[in-house]
């Protein structure tokens, strides 16, 4: 046998060992991080529903999916366990570049933009009721359009062609 026909086997076997590889790779860090939950923390499942851990046992999780709802699910149904602040950004939509705004303590920013776009608005109304006094009266509606058309008591669309 000859290098040439052996090369092709080689390289399967060499591909298959790097996909193995990696895949093993793959299920040892989700085993390590499925180790690493603890009650309280945040995980999404690989369904993608977000709950908290309340209960880690040997191959079961007890998850409160909403508050006083709880239910056992498998770990290996545990897609990611999140940090405290991705869970709360997601779950209770609380964001931390929010929390350094400065909020008014009255409603002045909110008249000023309102008043700004009222004398906008005025105008817009004044121009469309100026189109509808433009509107082409002369057209006839679908009704009247079908009646003339058989009035001769042809449909519309017939001819006298024999």
């Amino acid at each position: 046998m000859s290098i040439v026909t052996l090369l092709p086997f080689i390289v399967l076997i060499g591909a298959m060992f790097l996909m193995t590889r990696s895949a093993k790779k793959k299920q040892q860090a989700a085993a390590q991080m499925r180790n690493e939950m603890q009650p309280g923390t945040g995980v999404r499942t690989i369904g993608g529903m977000y709950a908290t851990v309340k209960e880690i046992g040997d191959e079961t999780v007890l998850l409160e999916v909403a508050p006083g709802v709880h239910a056992v699910y498998a770990k290996n149904a545990i897609g990611a366990v999140l940090e405290d602040s991705e869970y709360n950004r997601i779950v209770h939509g609380d964001d931390e570049s929010d929390s350094d705004a400065v909020v008014p303590d009255d409603a002045s920013s909110l008249t000023e933009a309102a008043e700004a776009t009222e004398g906008t608005e005025t105008a817009k109304a004044a121009d469309t009721d100026d189109a509808a006094a433009k509107a082409d009266l002369t057209k006839k509606d679908a009704a009247d359009a079908a009646t003339e058309g058989q009035k001769d008591g042809k449909a519309e669309g017939e001819t006298d062609a024999k």
